[in-house]
């Protein structure tokens, strides 16, 4: 039945129900629940609108929610699905969708309970049952759409996406009922446990993308299923298929990881002390993935995410630096206030100043115009340079066993090359390229991260064109290790080794009160790297994630 795609982001938009069968009371302050049988017929609603009416602006008053929403469900509970559009901001793709829902996802016997609303959104919670060549199973679900007043003629309609029919599609996806295209596999971990969610929930996305990947090699057999399949816009960003209900069990095919058991469930636990929050943790001698972990199980951050990464780029740049020979570690380099740079006026954390002092403390400090004020000896492409030869970033070529971002630097100018180099502006990182910076600095090579080992399937992985010298790797060492004993990560790496190094980083997001915090640090054979979206700064909040995980690594 259709080919499964690439790996998973939930629209945080909720969902809407349609089908066969719904039962919703019409009548009354709301909706009560009661049986209704509509038939397949769709009705022709009215378009017509008055010439004379002014447009009608400003906040929706409840009965306009009310009666929107009362004819919505009401039109579609019927089967009248032409009328249901017909009050939405989309009428195209809701007729295209909630008629699929019946004739592709096979969905009937809907019931439909609604919520208490809050302001303009409507939440109901969905019971239904999923028919396929005589096989039958119950199906449910909360969903909710939102109720807004169209600007063209002022009138209140449903906001459509496709989330409003179930939470896991996004706009252009479909649903489907039928044999699935990719048979099922069971994931175990490096010690041959099986990998499930119930025992690990960040791992839905990676048991999805597995699956994707090695489900026709694993030598397994596909079931009957409801499945999400993804369109042109989901595909381009990565999303894979996504099973929602399984009819019937197929033979599931077996896939080893390289995740530790111990570590994955370490993670799991220090994610969950913090709101979205991701970690990856690996070994730098071979590039195996150890644990991967987010509070947010609907997207993977930890391998997806695409983020500003802050003052931990300045491993980077640092690189850079010291093979272009235009600093050490030691020597005096001030740190000034602000610092000004084609037009644009940057600043240090709370405006701190480092008058006289060497490269290594503003390092340690993260003292952003320390870093900003080499910009006029740079190419602009130089930071894309390094990243790409030494860390093997942004070229698009990882393959780990599951989809990932690789990272991206690309060439700036002016003000926003400046930026870069503090891992601002074009910048974006996850904490697997950022687990992966830290590794590389440990070993002093590049070897990619894996989650499945190359040998599984003969897959080729990404190579770094150079590697950096002993003595870039020595003064990279020294400035991360002076860091984690006396700068911005001494508090977080406390009680580990004084060989261990690590970088802080806080990056700006516009929107966000609290900027992301970053934390990368290696120790032993073992590097890791977190963020806390909207958290504050990386000492404090990705700091702790990861040092705690390092202590337990050392302790294996």
């Amino acid at each position: 039945m259709g080919k499964r795609r690439r790996v998973v982001e939930r629209r945080k938009k909720r969902p809407a129900v349609i089908g066969g069968v719904i039962a919703v009371v019409v009548g009354g302050a709301g909706f009560g629940l009661y049986a209704l049988y509509g038939g397949g017929a769709a009705d022709a609603a009215s378009g017509a609108k008055s010439d004379h009416k002014p447009v009608k602006t400003g906040p929706l008053s409840a009965t306009e929610v009310q009666t929107t929403a009362r004819t919505f469900l009401s039109s579609w509970q019927q089967g009248k699905v032409t009328r249901a559009a017909a009050v939405t901001d989309d009428s195209a793709a809701c007729v295209k969708l909630l008629t699929g829902y019946t004739k592709d996802a096979h969905v009937t016997g809907v019931t439909l309970t609604e919520g208490t609303r809050t302001g303009d959104k409507v939440p109901f919670s969905v019971k239904a049952t999923v028919s396929y060549k005589g096989v039958s199973k119950p199906l449910s679900y909360d969903s909710a759409f939102t109720v807004i007043r169209r600007t063209s003629d002022g009138k209140p309609v449903v906001n459509w996406h496709a989330a409003v029919v179930q939470p896991d599609l996004a706009d252009g996806d479909t649903l489907v009922t039928g044999e699935s295209g990719t048979p099922p596999i069971k994931a175990l971990d490096r010690d041959g446990g099986e990998i499930t969610t119930a025992k690990y929930p960040s791992l839905g996305t990676v048991l999805d993308g597995l699956r994707e990947k090695f489900g026709k090699k694993a030598g397994g057999k596909a079931g009957v299923e409801l499945r999400v399949v993804r369109g042109a816009a989901s595909e381009k960003a990565k999303l894979s298929d996504k099973t929602l209900l399984e009819l019937s069990k197929g033979t599931p095919g077996t896939v080893k990881t390289t995740l530790s058991p111990t570590l994955q469930a370490a993670a799991e636990k220090q994610v969950s002390t913090q709101k979205n929050a991701s970690v990856v943790m690996m070994r730098p001698s071979t590039g195996e993935v150890l644990a991967v972990a987010n509070s947010s199980h609907g997207f993977n951050v930890a391998f997806q995410g695409s983020l500003a990464p802050g003052s931990t780029m300045k491993i980077i740049t640092s690189t850079m630096l010291f093979e272009k020979g235009l600093i050490t570690p030691d020597a005096s380099h001030p740190c000034p206030k602000t610092y000004k740079l084609a037009g644009w006026t940057f600043h240090n954390d709370d405006d701190s100043e480092i008058k006289q002092g060497t490269f290594k403390l503003s390092f340690g400090a993260s003292c952003n115009n320390a870093f900003i004020n080499f910009a006029p000896k740079l190419s602009n492409s130089d930071l894309t340079t390094e990243a790409q030869q030494v860390y093997g970033l942004g070229m698009n070529n990882w393959a780990i066993g599951v989809p990932t971002f690789d990272g991206s630097v690309p060439v700036q100018s002016g003000a926003q090359m400046g930026a870069s180099l503090i891992g601002q502006g074009g910048v974006r990182m996850n904490p697997l390229n950022m687990a992966s910076v830290s590794a590389t600095v440990d070993t002093g090579s590049f070897h990619q991260p894996y989650l499945v080992a190359p040998s599984v399937d003969n897959r080729t992985i990404a190579k770094a064109s150079r590697t950096m010298s002993s003595k870039t790797q020595a003064e990279l060492k020294e400035v991360m290790q002076y860091t984690a004993a006396y700068g911005t990560a001494a508090k977080a790496m406390s009680g580990l080794s004084s060989s261990c190094g690590a970088k802080t980083g806080s990056a700006e997001v516009d929107g966000q009160k609290k900027p992301n915090g970053w934390f990368t640090a290696y120790c032993g054979d073992f590097a890791a790297a977190g963020v806390v979206q909207a958290g504050g700064h990386g000492g404090d909040t990705a700091g702790p994630i990861v040092a705690a995980l390092l202590k337990l690594g050392a302790s294996l």
